[in-house]
């Protein structure tokens, strides 16, 4: 059951909790299978969760998502996947939240996005984009207290500011410029459920709709911000001069097909460049191998395009 990526990352997560929660998983595993009369099949690849292919008694193919109860990821999850509806997003069957358990409809056939990139990376970002659109028309739900508020994130800036200062491996200056950005670009823009990660992995390909995403964060803030990922993925920590060279493009198309001025893309792309390998950072300590990714490779080519 215990597989080595799941169980560093969970450690490493949660600590404590985690390691619980490991030695607990086989039962929770059989319990909730047994409770909502799944029959259980292969897991998929695990990296934070455990997540594996079910049966429904009905004989409809569906996905079981285990995860830390008392993390805060599937609690967001949830309310957002309620809150899209099925419209763009695979659909939430039913949730457990005390026993940390999501029960979702599996997209089928199920191929990833990033199988469109780079051969045809601007029918991967169309897609992206008509997603995007589909996921931002729910409404927001009242109060949306369940959902995380993305102005939150900038916190992460001055974490790091405060624990780095000049000494990280992220330069000061950037980061600075990212956090002060962000909460600019947050007091200046609309409120939306968003995905919060919506990039080449977490799109699907499926049969009631011809894409899905799944995965999603679950925040409330500004439409733009969702832009951030599809410019450093997929794989980011492959810095492929190649995959860089398709991010103008992608800025032009994205502004195009969401309705976003191109500075404001510029800008929210690179806060969540600048925010992804500033969380890459965490752990990071003087000696340790460099945490960053091709999203700083992003960021910096996006800068000279900055408002002044």
């Amino acid at each position: 059951m215990e597989q080595s990526a799941l169980a560093r990352n969970v450690r490493q997560v949660w600590g404590r909790a985690g390691t619980r929660w490991l030695a607990g998983l086989p039962a929770v595993l059989d319990e909730v299978a047994a409770d909502w009369d799944l029959t259980v099949g292969e897991p998929f690849d695990l990296s934070f969760h455990y997540v594996t292919e079910v049966t429904r008694a009905d004989g409809a193919p569906a996905v079981l998502k285990l995860g830390v109860p008392s993390g805060d990821s599937l609690r967001t999850e949830a309310p957002a996947l309620a809150a899209f509806g099925g419209r763009g997003a695979v659909r939430l069957l039913r949730a457990d939240l005390d026993r940390g358990a999501l029960l979702l409809e599996r997209a089928t056939p199920g191929d990833r996005l990033r199988d469109l990139v780079p051969h045809d990376d601007a029918a991967a970002t169309a897609v992206a984009a008509e997603l995007m659109r589909r996921l931002h028309a729910a409404p927001v739900p009242e109060p949306p207290d369940r959902l995380t508020d993305l102005t939150s994130h900038a916190l992460g800036f001055d974490r790091y500011l405060a624990e780095h200062g000049d000494r990280g491996p992220l330069p000061r200056d950037l980061v600075a410029r990212a956090a002060g950005l962000m909460r600019e670009l947050c007091a200046s823009g609309e409120r939306v459920v968003l995905h919060g990660d919506l990039h080449h992995d977490n799109i699907l390909r499926g049969t009631r709709e011809p894409w899905l995403a799944i995965d999603p964060h679950g925040l409330v803030g500004d439409p733009g911000y969702e832009l951030g990922p599809l410019l450093y993925n997929p794989e980011p920590d492959v810095r492929d001069p190649a995959l860089t060279a398709l991010v103008p493009a992608r800025v032009e198309q994205l502004a195009d097909a969401v309705a976003v001025p191109v500075e404001r893309v510029v800008a929210w792309g690179f806060v969540a460049c600048v925010l992804s390998d500033v969380w890459n950072a965490e752990d990071w300590r003087p000696g340790d191998r460099s945490p960053l990714s091709r999203a700083t490779d992003i960021a910096r080519l996006l800068l000279p395009r900055l408002p002044a």
